[in-house]
């Protein structure tokens, strides 16, 4: 049987701007509403990422961090 999907956190969430147009992208494109499609990614984390690449990508992404804030 399968699980109930209920949406029940809700957070603040703040996102660059390519970020989001990538989100609405992929919801779009999957017939989500953005919830569903971070819900989504989030359950299958590990079955939807690349882990080397993950950490690579992630490596970057923290280094130019602080120039990105200013």
């Amino acid at each position: 049987m399968p699980k109930r999907f209920r949406l029940t956190r809700r957070f603040p969430v703040a996102m660059t701007e390519d970020g989001y147009r990538k989100l609405k992208a992929f919801s779009r494109e999957a017939g989500l509403d953005e919830g569903e499609a971070l819900s989504f990614l989030f359950e299958n984390f590990n079955s939807v990422i690349d882990e080397e690449n993950l950490t690579h990508r992630l490596r970057i992404f923290n280094s130019e961090l602080e120039a990105r804030k200013r």
